[in-house]
């Protein structure tokens, strides 16, 4: 049996990760948890690229995210259906790793990829957890499945500091050589323009992390959020954990 994972992020596509979590996986790697990505698709329907190049691509944004696995389950792009046979395809990856958190994108989305693997992985993780499915593995179901912000923005369940990952995030979304802004000199005309090719793009995600950084008080955040609520059995040491950013002029001691 695999040795387990603490963390499993699901992706549509492969830079899906790199773009929405991926300064939180950074983060977690550092810290010594065991962390894992896996893309649904090869993203063979993208604009630009190929499927053989984006697989390289994912490769070398892996090693910057420092994971432990990443896997593609060949789903075709553009089809991910809530059928049996992915569904299994699913399962069968969560009851190989038995990670403790998942992380999938929100259900509430612009691409409609992102919306259907939201439903597909949320949908697979509850039903890992069945004895009965059987895929000739113990069954196994994840504490929590986590949902992170694409274009659409929500009211985050909590969020993510990662000033200290940004820059390698990043550098990780940057690896998707062949779908974001490489500068003037390796831009080429042979392949058409996206939203996410222009320099533009690349500052609408910086915003969108300091957006959320600015909402906890940090440089950059990620947002997550969760169907369920979540129990606090000692709040005092929960919330001892993070500093007291008052400032003193504004909340003066008694």
């Amino acid at each position: 049996m695999e040795q387990p994972l603490d963390i499993l992020a699901f992706g549509a596509h492969p830079d899906d990760i790199e773009l929405c979590c991926g300064g939180t996986l950074i983060l977690l790697a550092n810290r010594g948890y065991r962390v894992g990505a896996a893309d649904l698709t090869r993203g063979e329907l993208g604009t630009r690229g190929t499927e053989e190049i984006r697989a390289k691509e994912s490769l070398a944004a892996s090693k910057i995210l420092r994971v432990c696995v990443r896997e593609n389950l060949g789903i075709p792009d553009g089809h991910i259906e809530n059928n049996q046979e992915n569904l299994l395809r699913v399962i069968r990856l969560l009851r190989q790793y038995r990670p403790r958190l998942v992380l999938v994108h929100h259900w509430e989305e612009r691409h409609y990829d992102h919306v259907h693997a939201s439903h597909l992985v949320a949908e697979a993780c509850y039903y890992s957890g069945l004895a009965k499915i059987e895929t000739g593995q113990e069954s196994f179901r994840p504490f929590r499945a986590l949902f992170y912000a694409g274009r659409v923005a929500f009211h985050p369940s909590f969020i993510v500091d990662i000033s200290e990952t940004f820059a390698e995030k990043m550098q990780a979304v940057r690896a998707h050589r062949s779908q974001f802004h490489r500068g003037v000199e390796e831009e080429t005309a042979v392949e058409p323009e996206t939203f996410i090719s222009t320099p533009y793009a690349l500052e609408v995600f910086e915003t969108k992390a300091r957006y959320y950084g600015a909402m906890i008080g940090a440089k950059f955040g990620e947002p997550f959020a969760m169907r369920e609520a979540i129990e606090l059995r000692d709040p005092v040491a929960f919330f001892r954990e993070f500093p007291d950013t008052r400032l003193p002029h504004l909340f003066p001691s008694p």
